[in-house]
C-alpha cells in the first residue's frame, strides 16, 4: 500500500494495520526459518517496508507534520 493511503487512515486504523503486518511478518519469517519454501520471495521485503511506512507516518503525526 502506498504512503498516501496510510496517511488518509485514522490513528486507530494505523495501529490495527501495524499489528496485522507485524503478525504476518512474524509468521512468514518463522516459515522461512523452518525451511518452508516461499511462493512469494519479495513478501518479506514488502512487509518490512510497509511497517516502516506506518511507523514513519505515526511519528510525523506525533510531531504535528503532515
Amino acid at each position: 500500500m502506498k504512503a498516501k493511503k496510510y496517511r488518509e487512515m485514522k490513528p486507530q486504523d494505523l495501529n490495527k494495520k501495524l499489528s496485522e503486518l507485524k503478525l504476518e511478518l512474524m509468521k512468514e519469517t518463522g516459515n522461512v526459518k523452518m525451511g518452508k519454501p516461499s511462493k512469494n520471495t519479495g513478501k518479506l521485503k514488502d512487509l518490512r517496508k510497509n511497517i516502516a511506512r506506518i511507523l514513519t507516518i505515526k511519528q510525523q503525526l506525533k510531531e504535528g507534520k503532515k
